[in-house]
């Protein structure tokens, strides 16, 4: 993920989707044509919420889909 600082933070502030994890922290999921890796990736961020205003990142990746299996919690209508 280096270099990938940008494309971290419009992830986390324009997600396609932010889906629930499974110890309480959320998956912000954006989709990319281009990226480092290849090209047609999904970035994934997931990051907690310590309060309305405030949060951490866990971690992130590019990976070809994400889980269908998973609570969505909100969906961009552009996607």
């Amino acid at each position: 993920m280096t270099d990938q600082d940008d494309k971290v933070l419009q992830t986390l502030s324009k997600p396609d989707r932010i889906q629930a994890g499974d110890s309480g922290e959320r998956l912000a999921i954006r989709h990319y044509d281009k990226t480092p890796v290849t090209t047609d990736k999904f970035l994934v961020v997931a990051y907690r919420e310590t309060s309305p205003n405030d949060g951490f990142v866990i971690t992130a990746y590019f990976t070809r889909r994400f889980s269908n299996r998973r609570e969505t919690l909100w969906k961009s209508p552009n996607s």
